[in-house]
């Protein structure tokens, strides 16, 4: 198995450049429509149901499947708002097939379980029900088909487990209700105005959900739920001859109604004028400012819209880039901002420059974005990001084709989807990595500079605020933001620069150190060798990915050997280093330099171990080790981004106590820690104890002796062996062997009882801790963990299908060496 995985890794290095070639060499047109992928079957019943089929064999023996309904909320009438939602529930409440509860507990029979692997979801204008099965099991194929069709038209709908099923969906709009529900309700009928969309939410109207007659949600199921329009997408390791025959025989028979009914599209009229919708709420943890550009959505069928898009994402990202540099200022305008172009709703695109902004920041934020996207529109991108990014999506897309084979099936399912709803093109993996190949070398930054003209215009533009309520906080008003708008206009704004280092990562000289020790373990195909500083490599090679390896690295001891005074610099310095660069080059440069390679190095510092996590592409597997010796040997520390850093999480985390969960879980939090000095909750007074110095000097200390490394991915131990011995074998070595130290946190004895009274919406939730003595062992902690899963299941029957009394019941358990944990949760219950 090991020669085969080898002889197998040759033949790919040898014939992916032969691949690659024939990809590039290909000329397209524009005017061509764009084809769909050969590996994809795409059929369609006489009654108009439309089905597609693709073997995939990642991961084996297992199939999604997925019926797809072109129906959603912007279908329902006046007094079914909410009822689209409805049905979904009700679809897993009893079938012809599956009465009641059966549905899901055979599922659960099978090993699936409820959430990841069965599961629904409705918006404005789709339903999709989604599956995934064993295929090993010619029995739970048949069962799953059969499924499927039930959903699709024999939802049986009875009038006891429609009344249950009203406080389960109440609930879940209760659940969802809080500071960014409320934010959401005032500026959504502003930014979809005049549209049915604004008046069709999929979660409903409360009054409808408790009191719509039954009649009322079978009229929609049996108007709604056609054959003409759905589609079953079945992707997964499976023969597709028996697959076909199944969804013929499950969904041939499906009766088209008489009635012909033709599915609307609700458009979002355009307006003039700019509009604007500006919010409040006493429990908003943040500020934040769109500029929302409706545009209408752009074909996707022709070659040359494919083009068209490759050329707005590179605008988006350049940009997006430019936005990233600015934080990097002590005082950065804003905490985050972005730049997309997408769809919005399914007759709707938008344009949406935005950006989340300290307290009374609204105003400041808006202008640094405006004048980065009106340096664009003055003076273009420079030929240089271009480059950068063109070289960046390219060896993103190559990476893709390399791992075609390797891609779960979920993800196919989804893109089928949403061919099936919008139209999206399926013209696959190898098709669009010779769009890339052949179209990005041919864009120039003339028509990328001229998008930001064509995306901003001031009709149908819309500009939203939303912020905390309080006292020290001065929102403003129209007047003042059409006003940024007008000064930015006149603003006399220099180009940009674009500052590059013309010099190498790593220009070193190091002698490599042999391997002292070597063992090879059979079992499992696993090399350990011993290094003269005391480090330990242990290598896997494993075929899951093509162009992938990963590694961890760790030692004992972590946070827990520095002094209470010093917590919070060792908890915060890798942080500050990841966010400082490395050796000479500071976070963006270190960006630039590293453009176009897939190498990532990511120091840490937990409670009980510090350590590294690392991913790289086999060509670039060099610059990852060399990151790894510069982070042991050259941690930058770098004043402007450790205060850039600082000010950004501190204005982040200043109206997080607003937050009515917040306040829950840090009371929680402090109750079973006693109060313990590490496991306060983040506050103002976090960051007066913050020392880039000291947090240094931590940093230095810990990484330095008594590490262990795991490689994963496609390589050979003997491609790796130079490797480890030049850069690993090099690391420094203080001759200690460490542990972890206990904390001192220690759960609370007897019964303690806290009430958290907070908040304006009418919600509760409820937790139970239970701690006690614990034997660890790999058996001990199964079990355990089994019983919480049993006890999950057990609580959602009961709570939620039984009673009807909550949307979301958890239970979860796990063990240490000393303690057993378990805890469940029922979230916002009517009744308590």
């Amino acid at each position: 198995m090991k020669n085969m995985f080898l002889k197998i890794s040759m033949i790919s290095i040898i014939i992916l450049p032969v691949i690659l070639f024939t990809l590039s060499a290909q000329n397209f047109d524009l005017a061509d429509k764009i084809p769909l992928d050969p590996e994809i079957k795409i059929g369609k019943l006489d009654n108009g149901l439309t089905y597609y089929i693709k073997i995939n064999k990642k991961p084996e023996n297992r199939a999604e499947l997925r019926l797809a309904l072109n129906a959603g909320s912007i279908l329902e009438e006046d007094d079914q708002q909410g009822l689209a939602h409805f049905v979904e529930h009700m679809a897993f409440n009893g079938t012809m097939n599956f009465k009641k509860s059966e549905l899901v507990d055979y599922l659960e029979s099978i090993g699936m379980r409820f959430g990841p692997d069965l599961n629904a979801y409705t918006s404005f204008d789709e339903t999709v029900y989604m599956l995934q099965i064993p295929t090993d099991s010619i029995s739970i194929m048949n069962q799953a088909f059969q499924i499927l069709e039930d959903w699709a038209h024999q939802v049986t709908m009875e009038d006891q487990e429609i009344d249950k099923e009203r406080g389960v969906i109440v609930e879940e709009w209760r659940l969802r209700r809080g500071a960014g529900a409320r934010l959401f309700d005032k500026v959504l009928p502003v930014i979809l105005n005049d549209s049915r969309y604004a008046e069709r939410l999929p979660i409903g109207k409360v009054d409808i959900i408790e009191n719509f007659e039954y009649q009322t949600l079978r009229r929609f199921y049996k108007k709604w739920y056609r054959p003409d329009l759905m589609a079953v997408i079945a992707v997964g390791d499976f023969d597709p001859k028996y697959v076909e025959d199944k969804i013929r025989t499950h969904f041939g028979g499906i009766a088209l109604p008489a009635e012909e009914v033709v599915r609307p599209a609700y458009t979002v009229p355009d307006h003039e004028q700019t509009l604007f919708a500006i919010a409040s709420d006493p429990e908003a943890t943040g500020s934040a400012i769109r500029i929302y550009h409706k545009l209408e959505p752009e074909e996707q069928s022709r070659v040359g819209d494919y083009r068209g898009m490759l050329v707005a994402n590179l605008y988006n990202s350049m940009l997006n880039r430019r936005f990233q540099e600015l934080l990097q200022q002590p005082e950065p305008p804003f905490l985050y901002a972005m730049s997309s172009k997408g769809g919005f709703v399914r007759t709707k695109d938008a344009y949406t420059l935005g950006a989340s902004v300290k307290d009374n920041g609204i105003l400041a934020g808006l202008e640094a974005i405006l004048i980065e996207s009106e340096r664009v529109k003055k003076y273009g991108f420079t030929q240089s990001e271009l480059d950068r990014v063109k070289t960046s999506m390219l060896r993103r897309m190559e990476k893709s084709y390399m791992e075609r084979d390797k891609s779960e099936s979920r993800q196919y399912a989804a893109e089928y989807i949403r061919n099936f709803l919008s139209g999206e093109p399926i013209p696959g993996i190898a098709l669009e990595f010779a769009y890339h190949k052949f179209f990005l070398p041919q864009i120039t930054l003339e028509e990328v500079n001229q998008l930001g003209e064509k995306w901003m215009s001031v009709t149908s533009r819309v500009i939203t605020v939303t912020t905390p309520e309080k006292e020290d906080l001065i929102i403003p008003d129209e007047q003042q933001l059409a006003g940024v708008f007008t000064k930015v206009a006149a603003m006399q704004i220099s180009p940009y620069e674009d500052k590059l280092k013309d010099t190498p990562l790593f220009d070193k000289k190091i002698n490599p150190l042999a391997v002292t020790g070597e063992k090879y373990i059979e079992e499992i195909d696993v090399t350990e060798w011993q290094l003269a500083n005391g480090i330990k490599v242990i290598l896997k090679p494993t075929d899951f990915k093509n162009d992938e390896i990963l590694f961890t690295a760790s030692s004992p001891g972590g946070s827990s050997l520095v002094g209470d005074e010093d917590y919070i610099p060792a908890t915060s310095s890798t942080a500050i280093i990841n966010q400082s660069g490395i050796a000479d080059f500071n976070m963006i440069e270190l960006g630039k330099l590293l453009n176009g390679k897939i190498a990532r190095v990511t120091p840490w510092i937990g409670e009980l171990e510090e350590g590294f996590s690392g991913a790289a592409s086999p060509r670039d597997i060099e610059i990852m080790f060399q990151l790894i010796y510069l982070y042991f040997y050259e941690p930058r520390v770098d004043s402007t981004a450790f205060a850039s850093y600082k000010y950004r999480l501190s204005e982040y985390i200043k109206n997080r106590s607003a937050d009515p969960k917040s306040a829950y879980q840090d009371t929680i939090q402090l109750a079973m820690s006693q109060n313990h000095i590490r496991r306060q909750p983040w506050s103002e007074q976090f960051f007066e104890k913050m020392d880039i110095n000291k947090s240094l000097a931590i940093y230095r200390d810990r990484f330095a002796s008594d590490f262990t490394f795991v490689f994963v991915g496609n390589f050979t131990p003997d491609s790796l062996k130079p490797l480890v011995e030049k850069y690993l074998a090099n690391l420094p070595n203080k001759g200690r062997v460490e542990k972890w130290r206990d904390i001192g946190v220690q759960s609370p004895a007897g019964m303690i009882k806290k009430v958290v009274k907070r908040g304006i919406e009418d919600q509760s939730q409820v937790q139970i801790h239970f701690s006690g003595k614990f034997d660890w062992s790999a058996i001990n902690d199964y079990h355990l963990r089994s019983m919480a899963n049993v006890l999950q299941i057990k609580l959602r029957e009961v709570l939620r299908e039984e009673l009807g009394g909550t949307y979301s019941v958890s239970a979860s358990a796990f063990g240490c060496a000393r303690i057993a944990w378990h805890r469940f949760a029922l979230r916002r219950p009517r009744a308590v």
